[in-house]
């Protein structure tokens, strides 16, 4: 497996700026897609129930708006049926065609219908998160297609890093003061360590690297996976923020979330669960999460950064949900954001800060 590194207008960015100091502080965020069938509302959803606007992808109103899907839509040699299906001509798709992105597609909708009712009701300014499908992820897709994996995954990398730009320039053009938060979904990485995986956890860690280094050094960056993962591999990779489940798994990685977090990294944490039955009350998932970070502090975790430099959100997409059930989840992340919040305040205050 051979994977073509990036020209160097694509080299990893020098350190990125105070932008990341908008995403922090147990606010609640949006992650992965909403059930909502009608774009408008879902924009108007996005900005009422989250503590950070947040764009949504909406794939029961459109296949086209599929993780997947948005993707490849701007790639040569490739087809579309019904219910999101589609087929590649590998003979077609190779890496010395031009990719195009066109956000005026049914794939971005979603998208688009945020962003004209955010400027509307006077969003631009306030913090705002997207998200996109990550070239790993992608490029497992690519190959399950068809393509060879060389071609698969350095198709993939140059597709990423060419949507998110133009779509950071979408949100920067309707919002030209709203700090950025890109999260690229890397569901595969939960496979990564698989013996029988098509790349090496070195070229996953280029692929993720450089595909967030393809947006401003004015746009912090992130890596979300909504199951168990190889946090180091993760981190190596150089994201400004993690989006991870608020797992009890999580404690063998703590040296690794004590230097991210006190070096000024994020974490945000999955910390209300989309499957099961939904309680009326956060306090589960409160104190759920309590007991992950007291066993974090006693490996040594700073208990101070940990609840400064977090946020909070579902543990995975609310696609598959009804809207009212989507809605129940998120106001069950703000009031697990709301007690970390209190409590990094508290913890800010005590410091002098």
């Amino acid at each position: 497996m051979s994977f073509r590194a990036p020209p160097p207008e694509s080299a990893p960015p020098a350190p990125r700026g105070a932008v990341i100091d908008h995403f922090r502080n147990g606010r609640s965020v949006g992650i992965g897609s909403l059930p909502h069938l009608d774009a408008a509302a879902a924009a108007a959803f996005s900005l009422a129930e989250f503590d950070i606007a947040t764009i949504p992808s909406l794939p029961r109103r459109s296949p086209a708006e599929d993780l997947i899907a948005q993707a490849i839509g701007g790639l040569p040699g490739v087809s579309f049926g019904q219910y999101g299906s589609f087929a590649i001509d590998p003979a077609r798709l190779t890496d010395d065609l031009p990719i195009t992105t066109d956000l005026s597609l049914d794939a971005f909708g979603g998208m688009r219908s945020f962003l004209d009712l955010a400027r509307k009701v006077g969003v631009d300014g306030k913090p705002v998160k997207w998200q996109f499908v990550g070239p790993m992820t992608l490029g497992v897709a690519l190959q399950r297609a068809g393509l060879r994996s060389s071609d698969a995954f350095t198709i993939a990398a140059e597709a990423v890093r060419h949507h998110v730009a133009a779509i950071s320039d979408l949100v920067t053009e309707h919002l030209p003061n709203s700090p950025q938060l890109l999260i690229l979904d890397e569901p595969w990485l939960s496979n990564l360590m698989d013996q029988d995986f098509p790349i090496t956890p070195d070229v996953a860690v280029d692929l993720i690297s450089t595909s967030m280094a393809a947006v401003s050094n004015d746009v912090a960056v992130g890596v979300h996976c909504c199951g168990p993962c190889d946090v180091a591999t993760m981190l190596e990779s150089g994201p400004q923020v993690i989006s991870i489940p608020a797992s009890p798994d999580l404690v063998e990685y703590a040296g690794y979330i004590s230097r991210f977090v006190e070096s000024g990294g994020v974490v945000a944490w999955g910390a209300v669960p989309t499957v099961g039955p939904t309680p009326v009350r956060a306090d589960r998932y409160w104190k759920a999460l309590s007991a992950l970070w007291c066993q974090l502090v006693e490996r040594g975790v700073d208990a101070g950064a940990l609840r400064r430099q977090a946020l909070i959100t579902p543990d995975c997409g609310l696609s598959m949900h009804q809207v009212s059930t989507a809605r129940r989840v998120a106001r069950l992340a703000a009031e697990v954001a709301r007690k970390v919040n209190a409590q990094a305040t508290a913890t800010m205050l005590t410091l002098g800060a």
